[in-house]
């Protein structure tokens, strides 16, 4: 069984990719296959998969590791899924808004295995969202590896006064260390997409996170930056705090050097030493 197999039985049922759920199936075992081996699954690894979809990327999974728990929205493909997965003892489908059900409870009542994982090709029109979401709710997670729009992923692993550098790439950096692994072309998916795709992998085990004293006022100063790239630091920050101006200007001149820079040129140690003293 290979991913041209398992659209077929789609096909066969009349069922069509849902634009509105931005289904786009990959088709090209050779990527799924190296996706698979950049999240580094074996059998001591539980797989929590978000947008099962076809379950190409599932099948592959199933193969490896020790659990596969995968979450789908749409409910004619979950009976797909269901029927394609009868009999596979280490693959359990649940049909869900992975953006609104509780990760971690999905987690601790179907994965036993101590390393837990993400992998998944990610329904694009959520991925910043969901991403945020696997950080947010603090899944203890050892990495997740998933597939996005390229754009997205310049984004994610973007360093300070790239152009693609925001508070996402910082939020991204903060949680884990990221890293592009590969892109993927429109032709590797059906329906094709316009946009080329990437596999981010997102390393937390090994990730030594910034020392934080208080992390939503870290997060609030890296918003403020970034929420008016052409004003200043000092600027951006004065109208985002109660603090007088002049403090924050001395606060940036301490830890930047330069009163004047903006808040695109500052790396996750910089933002930090500033929340700790504004």
């Amino acid at each position: 069984m290979n991913s041209i197999d398992l659209l077929k039985q789609l096909q066969h049922n009349n069922q069509k990719p849902n634009k509105s759920l931005g289904q786009n199936f990959l088709t090209d075992d050779n990527i799924l296959r190296k996706t698979v081996a950049a999240a580094g699954v074996d059998n001591n690894t539980g797989v929590l998969e978000i947008g099962a979809g076809a379950g190409a990327l599932t099948h592959i999974l199933s193969q490896f590791a020790k659990e596969v728990i995968a979450i789908e929205l749409d409910k004619n493909l979950v009976v797909h899924l269901e029927g394609v997965f009868n009999g596979y003892d280490n693959v359990k489908i649940i049909q869900s808004d992975a953006l609104k059900c509780d990760l971690n409870e999905v987690i601790a009542q179907n994965i036993s295995s101590e390393r837990v994982i993400i992998v998944a090709n990610l329904p694009y029109y959520i991925t910043t969202p969901l991403i945020m979401k696997f950080f947010e709710d603090k899944l203890p997670l050892r990495s997740a590896t998933v597939m996005v729009q390229n754009e997205v992923a310049r984004r994610i692993v973007a360093a300070p006064s790239a152009s693609d550098y925001g508070a996402f790439s910082v939020a991204c950096q903060y949680h884990s260390t990221p890293k592009l692994i590969f892109t993927v072309p429109p032709t590797a998916f059906y329906p094709q997409p316009k946009v080329t795709s990437a596999v981010v992998y997102f390393d937390i085990e090994n990730h030594i996170k910034p020392q934080v004293a208080d992390e939503e006022r870290f997060f609030k100063v890296v918003r403020a930056a970034f929420g008016q790239r052409r004003k200043t630091l000092v600027n951006a920050l004065s109208s985002a705090f109660d603090t007088p101006k002049d403090d924050i200007r001395h606060v940036v001149k301490k830890v930047c050097g330069n009163e004047n820079i903006r808040g695109e040129n500052l790396d996750i140690d910089k933002f930090s030493e500033i929340s700790e003293l504004i």
